[in-house]
């Protein structure tokens, strides 16, 4: 699997994150766009947890599927060497 499939891939996963855990974002952004105040601190700590367990929740499926992937492509890779093998050892 190339970096750009798997960054394409990740980007996937991590919108549909975001999408289900839009409330993080939002309290950022209220945040922020707010007047200064003491009584919605709350938002600025809830807002960074979440977003940040978004990221790294699509980062860790992203981590997995690719895994998941790859062994197949090992175990064929490993079933060509030994046909080679085999091949080879027949032919002397």
């Amino acid at each position: 699997m190339s970096g750009f499939s798997t960054f394409k891939r990740y980007l996937v996963i991590q919108a549909m994150t975001l999408v289900c855990g839009i409330v993080g974002p939002i309290f950022l952004f209220t945040y922020f766009g707010a007047q200064p105040d003491t009584t919605i601190r709350w938002m600025y700590w809830a807002g960074l947890f979440i977003t940040a367990a978004d990221v790294l929740i699509a980062l860790a499926i992203t981590s997995a599927t690719t895994k998941a992937e790859r062994a197949p492509l090992d175990a064929k890779a490993a079933q060509a060497v030994e046909k080679l093998r085999n091949r080879m050892n027949n032919a002397e």
